[in-house]
């Protein structure tokens, strides 16, 4: 009796928290007066904040500058509104709040996580618009950062993985700015001024080049007086223009780098997709079964368990404002490299010809389903999704459906859509390892 007295209570909460992970939260949208996009959601069961304001300011963005737009992000909280670094991080620790911020090709962001005290979450947002609306750029601050950056990369020259992802980028898109890298180079971070960051920050991080994420325990009429304060401390400005459409490869290309290592470091891939893409789904969940799914991908069992070839492979789409990558990696003995490429060829052949089988397909479905509600269970992670669904303008219900488009596909949807848009005779292959010869 007394196992049953304790039992039946965790049972019970355990069905609460499930049925508060499975219903997908519903977002909220509007637009403030000067411009700035906002996406909201309601998260009244901790007394917390997350905000993301994100803005069309990535390392797309670059222009002749690679590594402007990760420096001038970097920058952000080195000193603002008069005070320095030590001293932003002592008032935000002092008030239990955390600044966060960071780049991808397309975008750059800046985050706060607070609690919803009124005297706290008042003193962590003001804040936060200083550092976000008032950032001062200190010359000295810049030059640490700077040669923190040119450090990073000439490390890079020792990592055959950074060598081979940068030489891969390079060879996928060639001059469109998704072929730049994020970090830039050594010449390119080295000619960077305050003055050159001072004028991208100016020029992107505006109200109409922007979008403020809210997630947490505020009410819709607190949420737009907290938006209304964010875009009135920032200049109204306008959109960034759209990004250059990306150019699928015509041939194959085969990039060979020297290092001195005992494995090669392998990338095989194409462009893929884009935010928003009508193949979105198909690929996903195609991808699952042929790379994306750890030990039990089809890339796996055919490389690593049948033959040994390499401790792990993967596979992913990463979808971009443009079009994004596909890519294989795996790392193998030097002497089998060729096998091992012959080997995802002919995997990727056979798999855009037949797609999943029955059983790989069901699979996958019940991982991603499962996994999905869990991938929604904190405030940190929904204000990301619903940045990620305001940044690409996807539909407010893109949470909602996820797992009911994921469960509705069909192997021919699948193997339909891969043979659309995989062509395993015109990728890039990167081998990174062995002598010049």
């Amino acid at each position: 009796m007394l196992k049953m007295i304790i039992v039946a209570p965790l049972v019970l909460l355990f069905a609460l928290f499930t049925a508060q992970v499975s219903a997908a939260p519903k977002i909220e949208h509007w637009t403030t007066a000067n411009g700035l996009r906002v996406y909201y959601v309601p998260a009244p069961e901790l007394p917390m904040l997350d905000m993301r304001l994100i803005f069309a300011a990535g390392s797309a963005r670059d222009g002749d500058k690679p590594g402007l737009a990760m420096l001038t992000n970097a920058m952000l909280d080195k000193g603002a509104a008069g005070l320095s670094e030590d001293q932003l991080a002592e008032q935000f620790e002092a008030i239990g709040a955390v600044f966060s911020s960071s780049t991808s090709n397309d975008m750059g962001w800046a985050g706060l996580r607070t609690i919803t005290l009124e005297k706290e979450q008042q003193a962590a947002l003001e804040l936060w618009l200083k550092v976000v609306s008032k950032p001062d750029f200190p010359q000295k601050d810049f030059e640490r950062v700077q040669k923190l950056a040119l450090v990073d990369l000439q490390g890079e020259k020792q990592d055959p993985a950074s060598l081979g992802s940068k030489a891969f980028y390079q060879a996928l898109y060639g001059d469109h700015p998704y072929g730049q890298p994020e970090n830039g180079t050594e010449a390119s971070v080295q000619a960077l001024k305050v003055d050159d960051l001072k004028a991208f920050y100016q020029q992107h991080y505006v109200a109409k080049n922007g979008l403020l994420a809210i997630v947490g325990a505020v009410d819709r009429a607190q949420a737009e007086a907290l938006a209304e304060k964010v875009s009135g401390a920032l200049p109204v400005g306008e959109a960034a223009a759209a990004l250059p459409e990306v150019k699928p490869l015509t041939e194959a290309k085969t990039v060979k780098i020297p290092y001195p290592s005992a494995q090669a470091h392998i990338l095989v891939g194409q462009v893929g997709n884009k935010r928003g893409d009508a193949d979105f789904f198909t690929l996903y969940m195609g991808n699952q079964v042929l790379g994306g799914s750890g030990f039990t991908s089809r890339l796996m069992k055919e490389i690593r368990n049948d033959r040994g070839l390499s401790y792990s492979v993967y596979s992913y789409f990463a979808p971009s404002a443009q079009l994004g990558v596909f890519q294989v990696g795996l790392q193998t003995k030097l002497e089998q490299t060729d096998e091992a490429l012959k080997v995802v060829r002919d995997v990727l052949g056979k798999f855009q010809q037949d797609g999943p089988t029955a059983e790989e397909l069901e699979a996958s479905k019940k991982d991603v389903s499962g996994g999905f509600p869990l991938r929604t269970a904190n405030n940190s992670q929904i204000v990301e999704y619903i940045g990620m669904i305001g940044f690409y303008q996807l539909p407010l219900d893109y949470l909602d459906t996820f797992t009911t488009k994921v469960n509705a596909l069909t192997r021919e949807q699948i193997t339909e859509a891969f043979t659309r848009r995989v062509q395993p005779d015109k990728m890039v292959t990167v081998i990174v390892g062995g002598d010049e010869k």
